[in-house]
């Protein structure tokens, strides 16, 4: 099985900060990797190291076969990357976003008319090419933006937390359309703290407090832990976790 994305031991400090632990996994190519915690355990950094938009203060990656610490602009190049919060121009239209992108990509001409036209039905955005993109509602944002991210025909996409804070329908729309990429052969790495959509991913790890507690595909977790959702399959390792770390002490 080749593997998009790797990490071994990778680690980030801010000072006495541990934001994140020694973290090593394996992501396969054309699978949707779910990276599941609650805020602030370690998931945007982990992410961010994985782009090449902040070194690691130790340990070492590959995404594609690129190293994160030698070859981040090369990296760059070759993903789709969706931070967690909204970060396209909210005074241009939806049209001249995806222009921008296609500017910054370096797309030609008649390329980017038509990975355009195909990402504007890809997201249902067709009739909202005018409206600026500020005045959409957080559903239609994120769709913009994923749309952005992929104009370049990305081989991985990264997306951190792409629905929080997303209404339910939109969210199931959103997932609709990460699958499909799936079935394209993309693979697609998002950081979620919603359970119902980490039983859709094909893996997942679990991360608490920069530490990462579990991997693997739901179902296997659900069986090591005995559970029958994966709620519980947290709420064991983070049990255990703590206990572990009250015996240190």
């Amino acid at each position: 099985m080749k593997m998009a994305i790797t990490c071994e031991n990778l680690t980030k400090r801010f000072g006495n900060l541990v934001a994140v632990d020694n973290i090593s996994m394996s992501i396969p190519k054309g699978s949707i990797y779910g990276f599941l915690g609650p805020n602030g355990s370690g998931k945007s950094t982990t992410i961010r190291m994985l782009c090449g938009l902040m070194d690691p203060t130790s340990g070492s990656g590959t995404v594609l076969g690129y190293d994160i610490r030698k070859d981040s602009e090369k990296i760059k190049h070759h993903i789709g990357y969706m931070s967690q919060k909204f970060s396209l121009y909210e005074e241009l239209t939806v049209s001249e976003n995806l222009n921008f992108y296609a500017g910054i990509y370096g797309l030609e001409p008649s390329k980017a008319v038509d990975r355009k036209k195909e990402l504007i039905e890809m997201a249902g955005l067709a009739g909202r090419e005018k409206q600026l993109a500020g005045k959409l509602s957080g559903g239609w944002k994120q769709r913009l933006a994923l749309s952005c991210a992929l104009l370049h025909e990305p081989e991985v996409l990264i997306l951190d937390e792409p629905t929080a804070g997303v209404d339910p329908v939109s969210r199931r729309i959103f997932w609709d359309v990460i699958r499909r990429l799936s079935e394209q052969g993309i693979t697609i790495l998002v950081s979620t703290h919603y359970m119902d959509e980490a039983e859709t991913c094909d893996y997942i790890s679990f991360i608490f407090l920069g530490r990462l507690l579990g991997n693997g595909t739901p179902g296997e977790l659900k069986e090591q832990c005995h559970v029958d959702n994966l709620e519980d399959v947290f709420i064991q390792f983070v049990t255990n976790a703590e206990s572990g770390s009250e015996s240190d002490g």
